[in-house]
C-alpha cells in the first residue's frame, strides 16, 4: 500500500473511532500513525478534529446526547495525548492563544466545550473561563493574558447584552483586540452590530475563523 493511502486509511480509522467512541482504537491507530511516519498535525486535524466536528453535528441533530459527546471527547483527548508532542510548532501555530467562555447569565457550555476541543486539537493555548463568566472576569483575564483571540459564547438571548458590553469594554482597553462570537442566537449581522471581528456558526468553523481574523496580528 502506498504511503499516502496508508495515511488516509489510518486517519479515516481515527475519525471513525472518535465518532464511535472507541478510545482504544484511537490510541492504537494514533501510535500506528507515528510508527508510519505520518504527519501528526494532519492526523489531528483530518482525523481527530474532523471527527469532533461530525460529533457536534450529531449532537445538534439530537442523534448524540451529552454522554456520547463526553465519550467522543475522551477518545479525542486520548489521541491528542499521543500525537500533540509530535506536532511541529510552526504547523500547529501553537504560540497562538485564546480566551474562551460563556458570558454572564448563561450556564450552557456544550457548544463552548466543543469549540475548546477544536482549538486544543489545532494546537492553540486555550484559557477556558467556563460558563456564566462575568464581564469583569473577561476583561481582567484579557488584560492579564493579552491573547490573540477572545471568544465569547451564549445560547440565551438574555445574555446577549453582556456579550456586547464585554466587547465594548475590551475595545476601550485595547482597540486592536481581536474578538469572535458564537452561539445559537448570534448571527453574523449581530456580530457586526456588536463590533466583533469574527463569527463562527459551529465548532468546525471556529478555528478557521480565528485564523482568518488573527492573521498578521
Amino acid at each position: 500500500m502506498a504511503a499516502s493511502e496508508k495515511a488516509k486509511e489510518i486517519t479515516k480509522g481515527i475519525y471513525n473511532a472518535v465518532v464511535n467512541m472507541d478510545e482504544d482504537t484511537v490510541v492504537e491507530l494514533s501510535k500506528a500513525a507515528l510508527a508510519e511516519g505520518i504527519d501528526a498535525y494532519s492526523v489531528v486535524m483530518d482525523g481527530l478534529a474532523a471527527a469532533m466536528d461530525r460529533v457536534g453535528e450529531l449532537y445538534t441533530s439530537q442523534e448524540y446526547f451529552v454522554p456520547e459527546l463526553l465519550s467522543c471527547a475522551d477518545a479525542l483527548y486520548a489521541g491528542l495525548d499521543i500525537l500533540k508532542p509530535h506536532i511541529k510548532r510552526e504547523e500547529a501555530e501553537s504560540k497562538k492563544t485564546i480566551i474562551i467562555g460563556v458570558v454572564e447569565g448563561d450556564i450552557h457550555d456544550i457548544g463552548k466545550n466543543l469549540v475548546k476541543i477544536m482549538f486544543d486539537a489545532a494546537g492553540w493555548v486555550v484559557n477556558d473561563l467556563g460558563n456564566n463568566v462575568s464581564v469583569d472576569t473577561f476583561v481582567e483575564e484579557y488584560q492579564k493574558m493579552q491573547p490573540d483571540i477572545v471568544a465569547l459564547s451564549t445560547l440565551m438571548t438574555t445574555s446577549m447584552p453582556a456579550m456586547e458590553l464585554i466587547i465594548k469594554i475590551i475595545r476601550q482597553k485595547n482597540s486592536e483586540a481581536v474578538i469572535m462570537v458564537g452561539g445559537a442566537p448570534i448571527t453574523r449581522e449581530i456580530a457586526l452590530e456588536f463590533r466583533a471581528d469574527g463569527y463562527a456558526e459551529n465548532a468546525g468553523e471556529a478555528v478557521k475563523e480565528a485564523m482568518r481574523i488573527s492573521k498578521g496580528r
